[in-house]
């Protein structure tokens, strides 16, 4: 997997980030994850990263990061409200953030961009910084669950202040009540998870996000995986999509055709 500086580079961005050291994968995977608030791509983000090695980039935790560890700009400050209204954050102020890291992109182990693109002006600027840096996607995994179980899902879902692993108090409770397993630290109810919040993100995302469907589908990238069952059973399901499975030699993650 990526050398953890690839997260410290993503996050801060690459002031003062020295030399990061990238392990060097046989196969690496480039994809984008899409799908609506709290169908679960930051999950399957992390289990796909940890199984093809691939870096996890997430745009949300670069706003959620700045704003709780970093001066507020302006911009900043605009981001963070937006995000507490439920409404997703300006096009130019994520296209600058992730222009900063765009060299987390060339990462040589593969990424997963997670909230990243979230509208076709994102989606065309991608495209086209991809091609400045030599970079293509391998596919664009679509997660797709009914509205009504995604507000189940986020308005019982609990985030961890410090490594942002998310829990659910019915489906995936910690071992002690409001502590990560992972980090100890404490799990809080997101702003962005509120009830009434969830329902404005949805039809933001409706509105500006779905058409990335007939973008992606138009160039043969997009894969739709039902995001129903476990975390485990979608990741399954995911791999089976992407036509991924585990080489008996060495136990890497392969495409049975590539």
């Amino acid at each position: 997997m990526c050398d953890t500086h690839s997260r410290t580079a993503w996050i801060q961005g690459w002031d003062g980030i020295d030399e990061p050291v990238w392990h060097q994968l046989r196969m690496p995977y480039r994809f984008v994850l899409l799908g609506a608030p709290g169908v679960g791509k930051g999950t399957q983000a992390r289990l796909l990263g940890e199984a093809l090695g691939s870096c996890h980039l997430s745009t949300g935790d670069v706003f959620r990061a700045a704003s709780e560890h970093i001066a507020a700009t302006p911009a900043v400050k605009l981001a963070k409200a937006a995000m507490k209204r439920g409404d997703l954050v300006p096009d130019d102020l994520v296209i600058s953030t992730v222009y900063e890291r765009s060299q987390c992109l060339q990462c040589p182990a593969g990424f997963l961009l997670d909230g990243f693109p979230r509208t076709l002006q994102q989606a065309q600027w991608l495209d086209e910084r991809l091609g400045q840096l030599g970079v293509m996607l391998d596919a664009v995994v679509h997660y797709e669950l009914p509205t009504e179980q995604i507000v189940e899902r986020l308005c019982g879902r609990r985030t961890c202040e410090d490594c942002h692993t998310v829990y659910h108090e019915m489906t995936r409770p910690p071992a002690r009540a409001d502590i990560c397993d992972d980090c100890g630290g404490r799990l809080v109810l997101r702003a962005d998870d509120q009830p009434v919040v969830v329902r404005v993100r949805m039809d933001a995302y409706l509105k500006t996000t779905e058409p990335l469907k007939e973008f992606y589908g138009d160039q043969g990238l997009l894969i739709p995986v039902r995001a129903t069952g476990t975390p485990e059973e979608v990741l399954e399901r995911t791999l089976q999509a992407l036509g991924i499975s585990t080489s008996p030699d060495d136990g890497r993650m392969l495409a049975s055709s590539r």
